[in-house]
């Protein structure tokens, strides 16, 4: 019995080996603060939501959490964890935003905000629970959410001007 892939799976396929070569790539970069990194891969995240609904971005964004850390050395290390509660606070909000109203109600920079302000609380929760259960963890968290808000409005924008050339070519 073969398999085949249906035109979802490739879409999921294409669109997470997208994401997790963004993440790859962001990886790389300097960063001010332990873990305050752009987010850029979340673009894709975003506009897939928009596009094709919560389910596959659901799905892009853990394959690309998952393959981005087996890929850089993080699988099942306190990085992949924070990773990953970050992605699923993430889509979680997503989800009760999208999912609870059947419909779209935000932008592009609106959902961005929401994701990028989730994936922080997220990771500061998990952050708190299982690594450094100590108050002053909370001091950086105007700091990093500071930095969320603004990452969160740029790939909201970059995100708006990546479906407007796929809508408006």
């Amino acid at each position: 019995m073969v398999l085949q892939p249906t035109r979802d799976d490739l879409r999921i396929a294409w669109l997470t080996a997208l994401a997790v070569s963004i993440h790859l790539l962001e990886s790389a970069l300097p960063s001010p603060l332990p873990g305050v990194k752009p987010g850029l891969a979340n673009v894709i995240t975003v506009a897939v939501l928009i596009y094709f609904g919560w389910a596959m971005a659901a799905w892009i964004s853990l394959l690309r959490v998952t393959a981005g850390s087996v890929l850089l050395g993080t699988f099942l290390s306190p990085t992949f964890v924070l990773s990953l509660s970050g992605a699923v606070a993430s889509i979680f909000v997503l989800g009760l935003v999208t999912l609870s109203t059947g419909r779209t109600l935000l932008g592009p920079v609106g959902y961005s905000i929401l994701a990028s302000m989730a994936h922080v609380s997220g990771q500061f929760a998990v952050a708190y629970l299982l690594f450094i259960p100590h108050p002053g963890l909370f001091r950086l968290l105007p700091i990093v959410m500071s930095a969320a808000l603004l990452f969160g409005v740029l790939s909201g924008i970059i995100a708006h001007h990546m479906l407007r050339r796929l809508t408006h070519p």
